[in-house]
């Protein structure tokens, strides 16, 4: 096995699945359920660097009933329960580590309903979000949040993703409008209605948009859903340092242009970029944006773009107007992920993200480059700077103890700074196993506490997907 400072090793024993639980699992789905090494194998990690860790058993639930069974069942013989989508997240949060059953959502893949003058939408989880856009084309209407990955909707709502588009219009939390859950009892309850905004009781839908699975399992899930633009387009600008890359976009921000999405590459995540996808684009920090709306509202918002990123030496501003030559420029900063692995063939990628105030984040991002000029390996950041939120990737070879505890060290002083200036440990890649250790220092312990005591009053038996976010007990975790 690789080395790794921060393997997954949970402070309590694992509850792996004994006979009597294997044979009604068995009995109860046939071949749906199964124990089989290569499908274990492809369940046993997630884009996270950590080492596979095997499940026992993986279930491939098809409707709301094979979830209700399988949680009485794991409750009755005392078994952990993973949900899992794609395997795409990346901090460690499908990864079975106190043993248990891995339930898998890609035949669950509806959608299930289409309200376009209610402008919602309600799916099962295992939809894809490029699934979900693809089915509702011809409504005129469209699902936002793109985190860069073919996730599934299921996954995004466990980790409250939200992506490229998120400073126009939010994240899953603000566009996910009712949950139908598998509580720890094996009864079904519906978090909301599709009002779009209620006062009735305590808002359980958001207490389960981003709690990884650890409070229950989300069998439907009703989406906010929004009108195609009339026209988009995007343009793509060069900047001679970071910094004033960065500055750009706080400006941006703080004139009010409503802007879809503007991105951020570091000039070495866009030489990456140019030798993985082919593109010329110039290999110096550059921004990437994107503006909806009327024709004559997008190039009013240009027209200022140009003026705010010109005032901190942007150059080459570059329009892509038509529809292929903006997929160009948006399926390169997509396959970034995958330009970064070409970097260090067989190497694994520590991949970290942050979120700051608007207005400390040219500190957060200088500050964080040069922690990382003293690296061997190859390393860059992007990122949703729009909203405050940035990434670091670094490749590191996983079997070489000295990179992991660089990279981890790294990781340290990033979150620890970020936390400092008011921000957060993750801005979208959430908690998992990775974050868990710097909760304490960005909520403090009362909350911690009640997190702890929220986690303990949904799933009184820790079935659901234990060790992750919050850990069972404070002597036992962070």
């Amino acid at each position: 096995m690789a080395y790794s400072p921060a393997t997954p090793v949970s402070s309590i024993a694992p509850r792996h699945l004994c006979e009597a639980a294997r044979a009604a699992f068995a009995a109860r789905f046939g071949e749906r359920f199964t124990t089989g090494a290569a499908v274990c194998d492809h369940h046993a990690r997630d884009e996270s660097a950590y080492p596979p860790v095997q499940p026992d058993g993986v279930l491939f639930a098809r409707d709301t009933d094979d979830v209700v069974a399988a949680v009485r069942l794991c409750t009755q013989y005392n078994v952990p329960l993973i949900p899992f989508g794609i395997g795409s997240s990346i901090e460690g949060h499908v990864l079975p580590i106190e043993g248990g059953i891995t339930i898998d959502f890609r035949d669950m893949n509806q959608v299930l309903a289409v309200q376009p003058e209610d402008f919602t939408v309600t799916v099962q989880p295992g939809v894809i979000r490029t699934q979900l856009n693809d089915e509702i084309r011809h409504t005129g209407l469209f699902f936002p949040i793109d985190p860069g990955a073919h996730a599934s909707i299921g996954g995004m709502t466990a980790t409250r993703a939200s992506g490229t588009n998120a400073v126009r219009y939010g994240t899953m939390r603000d566009n996910v409008l009712s949950l139908k859950v598998v509580t720890a009892t094996g009864e079904v309850i519906r978090t909301s209605s599709r009002a779009p905004k209620s006062s009735a009781g305590y808002d359980l839908t958001h207490l389960y948009v981003g709690s990884e699975g650890t409070l229950g399992v989300i069998v439907e899930i009703t989406l906010r859903v929004y009108p195609l633009p009339e026209a988009v387009t995007a343009a793509v600008c060069s900047f001679p340092t970071l910094r004033h890359a960065v500055q750009a976009v706080t400006e941006i921000m703080q004139s009010g242009v409503p802007i879809a999405r503007v991105e951020f590459m570091d000039e070495r995540a866009v030489r990456a970029v140019n030798a993985y996808s082919k593109t010329a684009l110039a290999e110096q920090p550059l921004l990437l944006f994107e503006f909806h709306g009327s024709p004559a509202g997008i190039a009013e918002q240009a027209m200022i773009v140009q003026e705010l990123t010109a005032d901190q030496g942007g150059t080459a501003f570059q329009w892509a107007e038509k529809p292929e030559e903006r997929t160009v420029l948006w399926t390169a900063r997509h396959n970034y992920y995958f330009a970064c692995l070409q970097q260090r063939p067989g190497g694994r990628a520590i991949t970290t993200d942050v979120c700051v105030p608007i207005s400390r984040l040219a500190d957060c991002v200088s500050d964080t480059a040069a922690d990382l000029q003293s690296l061997a390996f190859p390393w860059s950041i992007v990122g949703h700077v729009g909203d405050g939120n940035f990434h670091v990737v670094m490749m590191i070879d996983a079997d070489d103890e000295q990179e992991w505890h660089q990279a981890e060290d790294i990781n340290n002083r990033l979150v620890l700074r970020a936390i400092q200036m008011d921000g957060t440990c993750t801005g979208e890649h959430g908690v998992g196993i990775h974050k868990m250790d710097f909760l304490k220092a960005e909520h403090g312990e009362v909350a911690l506490q009640l997190m702890r005591n929220i986690k303990h009053a949904y799933d009184p038996n820790n079935i659901f997907n234990p060790g992750k976010i919050v850990s069972w007990s404070a002597a036992t975790g962070q």
